[in-house]
Order: C-alpha cells, then structure tokens, then sequence
C-alpha cells in the first residue's frame, strides 16, 4: 500500500449547493465530523475542529486553515499542524472535496493528501494513515446522512 493519499467517491441526495454548506459551516460540520468547530469558509482564514469534552484533559483541538472555498463545486484545508504554526505541505494534510452534480444529487469526491510528505518514520505514517482511514470511514457516511436530512427538513 502507497500510504499517500485516501480517496472517496460518495453519493449524496442533496444538490452540490446543500452539500457545500454542510462541508464548509461551522453548524453544519458539528453535525457530521467534529464535536466543536470554528472556520470560515474564505482562503486563508484559519481555524479549529475539536474532538471530544473540551474540558477533558484527552480533548484533541486540530488548526486547519482553508486554502480553496469555489462554491458549490470545492472545499480544501490544510489541517493537522502544530498549533502556532503556518499550515504547508512538510507539517500538515490536506483535504479536497469536490461537488460534482450527479441526478438530483451529487457526487462527492473526498481525498486526503500529504502523509508521505510529513517526513513521518514508516511506522508513524502506516499509523496515522490507518487512523484518517478508519475516522473518515466513520465520518463520511454521517455527512451523506446529514446532508439528506437536511434537505428533507421542512
């Protein structure tokens, strides 16, 4: 296995418009992916996803920072750097997703990029990339259930 990009192509019942929303807003995001989020969805602006109790001494708060916002078709952020630090491509990961319509619907193609380009020991990348792979396959499914819910809400 590369180990160097995970990729996933999923259908949502939801217009690619829809579907932006609940990728790229903060009250959206809570729904699916982290238990707390703070981003704008503008190039450059940063911010953070947290897991877990934040009052909790194992809580994990993650920067990202958003490199492309191009409505309703893509969506990317650098995440998983240092706190303080810049997100580039030697210290951070970045993900894509891409809106593609598709019937009444859309189709969303996920990737999460630059494992390979941490520099990580082959035990440390094997690990990590096991870990985004397994939280992705957990996320993923949960943002095509919002998504539909959202757009059945009266």
């Amino acid at each position: 296995m590369d180990y160097g990009r995970i990729e996933r192509e999923l259908h949502i019942e939801a217009a690619p418009e829809v579907v932006y929303q609940v990728i790229s807003k903060a009250e959206h995001l809570r729904e699916w992916w982290p238990d707390e989020a703070e981003v704008e969805a503008v190039p450059g602006a940063r911010g953070v996803v947290s897991f877990g109790d934040p009052n909790a001494p194992d809580a994990k708060v993650v920067p990202l920072t958003v490199v492309e916002a191009d409505p309703p078709r893509r969506f990317c952020f650098r995440w998983a750097y240092g706190q303080g630090e810049a997100a580039e491509p030697a210290n951070s990961l970045l993900v894509t997703f891409e809106l593609v319509p598709s019937g009444t619907g859309t189709l969303l193609r996920f990737t999460e990029t630059g494992f390979r380009d941490r520099g990580w020991q082959e035990e440390v990348l094997v690990a990590r990339y096991g870990q985004h792979a397994a939280g992705w396959d957990h996320f993923l499914p949960r943002l095509v259930a919002y998504a539909a819910r959202t757009v059945s809400k009266p």
